[in-house]
């Protein structure tokens, strides 16, 4: 069984006090970006690979889409996502990505919401997505940059008053696994260069339509620490269409 923090009662409890559980797709920083990446969901056939609470799912849903499947490791993530989806036509599986299987050409749109990075092989998962993507369907998906994910620790260097002083970038191209902290625990990442996602998708079957680096709307600049987010790119979106 792959690593599996979410399921975790004390780490869950923290991570269910975000923002992004608590208010939802207005509650992430790059929802404003993301959104607007999107394609129209009407009689669409979506999935949604590492769903979580299922935001996005309901988001496809509500605006359309004729049938959406969510996949998630966590149980934890998956019974808060079912209690809040009230469609039919959403319905949720457990499992991997690395190991989610479904029919050649199935859906239409595929997303995936700040999971990539927990995968170690990138390449291997745009290959099956391209495999049950029908022609002409779109894959967008948003995962923490890689100046972000290249020293590993995601946080930044400070003076010895506190103050920071810079944000570290180091090993960038000595790709694989990285131990974060997130939420007082030691997260384990797979941090993968820009080459190796763009390429990845253009070796297996896309054409990249869209790559953007969102930036904290302007509306969040006055949450503590959103005007440190300016300094350096936490996030990248890139959106490409199966050929």
């Amino acid at each position: 069984m792959k690593e599996n923090h979410y399921d975790n009662p004390e780490f869950f409890e923290k991570y269910s006090q975000m923002n992004r559980s608590t208010q939802g797709l207005q509650g992430a920083g790059e929802w404003q970006t993301l959104e607007k990446l999107l394609p129209a969901f009407e009689d669409k056939t979506v999935l949604d690979l590492g769903c979580g609470y299922g935001w996005h799912c309901i988001y496809a849903a509500e605006h359309g889409a004729k049938a959406v499947v969510g996949v998630d490791l966590s149980e934890k993530m998956l019974a808060v996502a079912r209690s809040k989806t009230h469609f039919a036509n959403v319905r949720y599986e457990q499992n991997s990505i690395e190991e989610a299987d479904f029919p050649e050409n199935t859906f239409d749109v595929v997303l995936s919401s700040l999971a990539f990075h927990y995968v170690e092989n990138f390449a291997a998962v745009a290959k099956n997505v391209h495999r049950y993507l029908k022609p002409g369907g779109e894959f967008i998906f948003s995962v923490e940059h890689p100046i972000f994910t290249a020293y590993g620790t995601q946080d930044w260097y400070y003076d010895e008053t506190g103050k920071i002083l810079h944000f570290p970038v180091d090993n960038y191209f000595y790709e694989g696994q990285r131990t974060a902290n997130f939420l007082g625990e030691d997260i384990t990442k797979f941090h993968k260069t820009l080459t190796t996602y763009l390429d990845g998708l253009l070796t297996n079957g896309f054409q990249i339509e869209r790559l953007v680096e969102p930036m904290p709307p302007e509306d969040m600049l006055t949450v503590p620490g959103m005007q440190d987010e300016m300094r350096r790119p936490m996030m990248l979106i890139v959106k490409a269409v199966n050929q």
